[in-house]
């Protein structure tokens, strides 16, 4: 057995906090890396220790091995922890760690690259005895041979590579005319993120349920599954809720899924913990999809469930300690729910949003994995994730209704996110009953879109009178406060004191009285209609923040702002950035004509490809940029002479 006492953590972010904590429990030291745009970073200031490795692109930092191990070395940590993402699931580190002589807190190599090609673990999946999803994943690769595969499966299908993961290079295909296109797609996206482009073909198992098996595995042999978890509410094959153990999932299934997934780890002379993913159909029969060879994002619920840290029994696997654990040891009681919260515009299709958190904070009432506070910046240059929250009651119910409250109190400004499409998940019908497939967003796909609705009077009053309760204080502000919202509606809003120092908000045909305004920093109480209430609110240059009821709104206080001019930006045949990111390829050159809705280019930002397409016919006179180049949100990127309708 050797040692752990102090460790390097290959990551950034929530993860490597949640990774730090553990081994401050357990006594080892911490020494965190980072980029340059991570310098002031929580995960930097909380290690006891940190070395730069390298420039923002994960290229040139997180995933640059020579300076990661380097930065072991010269920190004299004996042992590395990747955490997930990045360099987690890479055998080449895993060697360069141990060739080094650092202790790899993971899988051996072999393991790894066994299982980090999806074709290769097929293969050796069905030799252990594992059902998994038939396709072809031979080694002809040419667009031919995939296209007559594709065909012989039967529509649909889906193409995946072989070396992804998190939903990036794959895309389903429904019909034999949209394969080329799809394939196409899924190799770019493979080729920037993982620097392959083999693709495998699957047959599409309709209506599947995603079920995982977490396995923890000693290097003696000797192995346990610590149940199961259920992933399928995703988008763009993407994880969003999961939780722990699976609804309506039978006893005699699970033991067979967990069984399976031991005996398959063992005979693959797996080491420490480790994720079986697999599709469960209608009947009752499992696919296996793939092996997670690293700690899940989503692992949190386990240990929620089972009252064990999977962490720590990654560090004592590590250091050649045998598993003291049976499997009758493993009992799973309560039930867990995880949500991941990401910077994200959902009324812009979910666009990933980077910059400043004004505000920053949530309840005590659930587990939250975050690395972040008021005045954190939120890069481009990495996971739109920012924080998971993870709720746990002893029914499903007492969980779910936990969560949502927990969401509705946790207060984010400065940055569109998730929280809200997270709360209509959360209180959806079917996910309430329980069991939902991996197409529920698409059979809801309500739930994916903010509701139309005009600016809820009430949050504007409150708005109007916090901005005139500051300005009163100064004796300069003007009795009517002119607010935009994010709909571009400007409201006048007519403010006059009352007695007991009251405000009495008129707008349009409502009047709204608030009494007994107690404002703290981030936090207002107040009285109206006899309740008293409270909010959480922001005041940043012009723009105020205000959340009532979970709900967050935006203002811009244009009181003493001039007439707003025309948006030249509408129509004018501009195609700009819709966030920041790389462009990932040119699908255009100057001179051609296209259609509304051609596409026109796309831009990495967050590890995903987004399109930009023509907003009308025309044709392109100027392309502004180069592929490769980084791009901030708004940036011109094509401009359009456009076609003059008769």
């Amino acid at each position: 057995m050797r040692s752990i006492n102090k460790l390097l953590i290959a990551n950034r972010g929530e993860i490597a906090m949640r990774i730090m904590r553990t081994a401050r429990a357990m006594g080892i030291r911490t020494v965190a890396i980072y980029s340059t745009v991570d310098a002031q970073s929580m995960h930097v200031l909380n290690a006891d220790e940190a070395v730069c490795v390298g420039e923002a692109p994960p290229a040139d930092s997180y995933l640059n091995v020579a300076a990661i191990v380097a930065a072991a070395l010269k920190s004299g940590a004996d042992a590395v922890h990747p955490g997930y993402g990045f360099l987690s699931e890479n055998a080449e580190f895993a060697e360069a760690c141990v060739a080094a002589g650092l202790i790899f807190v993971g899988p051996p190599a072999h393991a790894i690259r066994s299982m980090g090609d999806k074709a290769q673990a097929k293969a050796l999946m069905r030799e252990a005895g594992l059902p998994c999803i038939p396709g072809y994943d031979g080694d002809a690769q040419d667009d031919r041979t995939l296209a007559e595969e594709a065909a012989k499966l039967g529509f649909p299908v889906i193409v995946k590579a072989t070396a992804g993961g998190g939903g990036r290079g794959m895309r389903v295909v429904q019909a034999a005319s949209d394969f080329e296109r799809a394939l196409d797609s899924a190799r770019s996206e493979a080729r920037n993120a993982f620097g392959s482009d083999r693709m495998i073909v699957e047959r599409v198992v309709t209506q599947p349920r995603h079920i995982e098996i977490q396995v923890l595995i000693d290097q003696h042999g000797h192995g346990v599954h610590v149940g199961e978890r259920d992933c399928s509410v995703q988008r763009r094959h993407q994880k969003v809720i999961e939780e722990a153990p699976a609804a309506h999932l039978s006893v005699a299934t699970r033991e067979r899924m967990g069984t399976a997934a031991v005996a398959a780890a063992i005979r693959l002379g797996y080491e420490g913990v480790g994720t079986f993913e697999f599709l469960l159909d209608a009947d009752g029969e499992f696919y296996f999809m793939e092996m997670n060879t690293r700690l899940q994002v989503e692992h949190p619920v386990t240990e929620a469930v089972a009252d064990i840290d999977l962490v720590e029994w990654q560090f004592r696997v590590a250091m050649g300690e045998p598993l003291s654990l049976t499997q009758a040891d493993i009992q799973i009681a309560g039930h867990s729910i995880e949500v991941r919260l990401c910077a994200e515009d959902e009324a812009n299709g979910f666009m990933p949003q980077s910059g400043s958190i004004d505000r920053w904070q949530v309840p005590d009432t659930v587990r939250v994995e975050h690395a972040v506070e008021s005045g954190s910046v939120v890069s481009p240059y990495y996971d739109s994730m920012f924080a998971k929250l993870i709720a746990t009651g002893k029914t499903r119910e007492d969980a779910r209704r936990k969560l949502v409250n927990a969401l509705r109190d946790t207060v984010v400004f400065g940055l569109k996110t998730n929280r809200q499409t997270l709360i209509r998940c959360l209180d959806h019908p079917a996910f309430v009953a329980g069991g939902v497939d991996t197409g529920f967003l698409q059979a809801h796909p309500e739930v994916l879109v903010a509701p139309l609705a005009d600016a809820d009077p009430l949050t504007l009053a409150l708005a109007a009178a916090l901005l005139a309760q500051g300005a009163q204080a100064q004796g300069a502000r003007a009795s009517t406060v002119h607010l935009k919202d994010e709909a571009a509606h400007v409201h006048a809003l007519r403010v006059t004191p009352t007695e007991n120092a009251g405000l009495l908000v008129a707008l349009d045909e409502h009047r709204i009285a608030i009494s007994r305004m107690r404002i703290d920093t981030g936090r207002v109480r107040f009285t109206v209609d006899g309740v008293d209430r409270q909010a959480f609110w922001h005041l940043a240059d012009s723009r105020i923040d205000v959340q009532l009821d979970g709900h967050a709104s935006s203002f811009i206080d244009t009181t003493y702002q001039p007439a707003s001019q025309a948006d030249d930006g509408i129509g004018d045949g501009r195609v700009r950035a819709m966030s920041n990111g790389r462009v990932a390829a040119l699908l255009v050159a100057v001179g051609d004509a296209v259609q509304q809705g051609d596409d026109l280019l796309t831009v990495e930002a967050m590890k995903m490809e987004h399109t930009h397409s023509a907003p009308a016919a025309g044709r392109v006179t100027q392309i502004l940029v180069a592929a490769g180049q980084s791009v901030a949100t708004g940036k011109v990127l094509i401009e359009l002479e456009l076609e003059v309708p008769a």
